[in-house]
């Protein structure tokens, strides 16, 4: 499980691309530390599993489905990528539960300045959106933000000065892809609601937003 605290950026030094796997080396540091092989990183923000490492780099293998479902296929040599390692026990929570799961690519379609702070307004498909909600989490290549606002196809979320000179979202442009993973809590509640109308199982659930609201979970 990581937090979406993004720890330090690297560098991509090598990409090998199988007929549909990649294989990717990092240069790093903060996050190779005490790096042990089959550990878990997350590359911009998706889990990855450490297979080979040195002083200064470490390598992961990328599977078709993964290839297929995040933005890491775009990446190239030379690319800066954000980097986290997992949560250990007694670390201070200080972001949201991110799995490193990606739910959807994403794409910048505008980034606009207001005083101290930059808007980054991203589109996104259904699969994305529907657990979109202001004032909610999301993670974006691994970044843990808070929604600003949102419409039907859209989100923004505000970047703090230093969010944006420590992630890649300080300097990626309009149009660049960005991995997106919601709320993992947002996906619990669909399942146990039956919200999700593929989910035959879960249209058996007696929870209820009627029950909730009797209990005081919702207002």
């Amino acid at each position: 499980m990581f937090t979406g605290l993004v720890e330090e950026l690297g560098k991509v030094k090598a990409i090998v691309r199988g007929v549909k796997s990649v294989r990717l080396t990092i240069q790093a540091s903060k996050v190779i530390s005490d790096v042990k092989l089959g550990d878990s990183i997350a590359v911009n923000g998706t889990c990855l599993t450490v297979v080979e490492y040195n002083n200064t780099c470490f390598t992961a293998d990328v599977m078709p489905e993964t290839v297929d479902s995040t933005a890491l296929a775009s990446l190239k040599n030379g690319a800066i990528v954000n980097l986290e390692r997992t949560l250990s026990i007694g670390d201070r929570f200080g972001g949201h539960i991110v799995s490193g799961h990606i739910d959807g690519i994403g794409m910048i379609r505008a980034k606009d300045v207001n005083d101290n702070a930059v808007i980054v307004k991203i589109e996104a498909g259904p699969e994305v959106m529907r657990y979109i909600v202001k004032k909610g989490s999301i993670a974006i290549d691994g970044i843990s933000l808070t929604i600003v606002e949102c419409g039907q196809d859209w989100f923004t979320v505000s970047l703090i000065p230093h969010s944006a000179s420590v992630t890649t979202l300080g300097f990626k442009k309009t149009g660049d892809t960005v991995n997106l993973e919601a709320d993992v809590i947002g996906k619990y509640v669909e399942k146990l609601l039956g919200l999700h109308s593929s989910d035959k199982q879960s249209k058996a659930s007696t929870l209820s937003m009627n029950f909730l609201q009797q209990n005081g979970f919702t207002s």
